[in-house]
């Protein structure tokens, strides 16, 4: 079972147009500090200055380290300027149905249901029948970063963003009845034209009935905020901020890389790579972005854009996460093309669906990169088989898009 629980205190907004100033995309959505830098520049109250608060700086080389204990200060401080601020108010004891309303999907209404979930559900080693399931895992410093801010700020700003099977369809149909009933309290419209609304539950039967509800539920998928979760049981903390979507109406989008690495010579690349691939060349003209499992781009100055597809027997079509296109490409490309076995390699870019596959080939074309490799998008069912096999995703490898906007809502702890 899942179990939801009310944020007892919580700091939200007072309106649309408040949200529209304080709500930001989240930290790990960007590429660089700069881009953060220059959003801040254009929203000086966006709750960035919060999570990411060493770029909240009078100029970017004033931008400091993220972790460093100016940068927590700074949270510190900024934090207690939000709450005090006449752009929020606190609210208390209560849950929030979430929707997502995205152009490029019309035919799907993304709608969830968020509140505090259990750190003890997360399923762990130590915790194998937990019920909340982690996709990726979790690298330590940077959870200890995201630990150090809600010790700042003593707050949890970043939902986390799962997945649930909702098998009967009836989670969606009260998401969606209780969203008709009423406007909803707090709208924004993201940076891709996404439409953001929150219906804040504080009735006590409604919320009764939601938690029921999510209860029947077997399992959660996280989608986005593995660290996040991370973070709050590093710190002993019972609960992490979340929303349950039904699994079926999340979308996901490409996760490409960049590489860094010495050159190989067309013929030897070509003869490197057929050892694990076929090759050839995109029928599509321009930048190329693959759209089906096992088609994976190559782009290269001076090859221009190939089509790769693994040779039969370079992977395990039984294991959920060895099969999976981003696998493939961290086993048979990087690690025996480029001899880049590790993922957290620095000579590995990880790119979000926020570029496409021209920005790519212009950071290649521009120097920044040696190469470009596009990969098709996960499917659901590849996603949701990977946790119920209890492995893990390759790094970076679901782009979960829309996603949740952070500073909406935020759970305010106690000193």
């Amino acid at each position: 079972m899942i179990t939801i629980t009310p944020v007892r205190r919580a700091l939200i907004p007072v309106d649309s147009a408040a949200a529209a100033r304080i709500s930001a995309p989240n930290y790990d959505e960007f590429q660089g500090d700069r881009e953060i830098w220059d959003v801040l520049q254009d929203h000086p109250m966006s709750v960035l200055r919060v999570t990411m608060a060493h770029c909240h700086a009078d100029s970017p080389d004033e931008i400091c380290h993220g972790d460093s204990r100016n940068a927590l200060a700074k949270a510190h401080t900024n934090m207690a300027e939000l709450e005090a601020s006449e752009l929020t108010e606190e609210v208390r004891d209560i849950l929030w149905v979430y929707e997502i309303d995205d152009d490029a999907r019309p035919d799907v209404r993304q709608i969830g249901l968020g509140g505090m979930a259990r750190t003890d559900e997360i399923r762990t080693d130590t915790t194998p029948q937990g019920t909340i399931i982690r996709n990726e895992g979790v690298r330590e410093p940077k959870a200890r970063g995201r630990a150090d801010l809600i010790e700042a700020t003593k707050a949890i700003i970043g939902m986390v963003n799962n997945g649930v099977d909702d098998a009967s369809g009836e989670l969606q149909r009260q998401l969606e009845a209780h969203a008709s009933g009423a406007p909803p309290d707090l709208e924004v419209v993201d940076q891709h034209a996404n439409w953001h609304r929150m219906w804040i539950v504080r009735d006590g039967g409604a919320i009764q009935r939601f938690q029921e509800l999510l209860a029947q539920e077997p399992h959660a998928y996280v989608a986005d905020g593995n660290h996040r979760s991370a973070a709050a049981a590093m710190l002993g903390n019972e609960h992490f901020l979340s929303v349950f979507f039904p699994a079926r109406t999340m979308g996901i989008r490409p996760y490409n890389r960049l590489v860094r690495a010495s050159a190989l010579p067309s013929d030897g690349l070509e003869a490197a790579i057929g050892e694990k691939f076929t090759l050839d060349t995109p029928a599509e003209a321009g930048p190329y972005q693959p759209t089906e499992t096992h088609n994976i781009g190559l782009y290269t100055p001076d090859g221009g854009w190939l089509r790769l597809r693994p040779l039969p027997g370079t992977f395990d079509p039984d294991d959920a996460a060895e099969a999976i296109d981003y696998g493939i490409v961290q086993k048979n490309l990087f690690a025996h093309v480029f001899g880049i076995a590790d993922a957290g390699d620095d000579r590995l870019t990880f790119v979000g669906s926020n570029k496409d596959a021209a920005w790519l080939q212009r950071e290649v074309d521009e120097g920044r990169a040696t190469h470009a490799v596009t990969i098709a998008a996960v499917t659901m069912d590849e996603f949701i088989e990977v946790c119920r096999q209890n492995r893990l995703m390759p790094p970076k490898s679901t782009w979960f898009e829309p996603k949740v906007r952070s500073g909406l809502m935020m759970a305010l702890l106690d000193a």
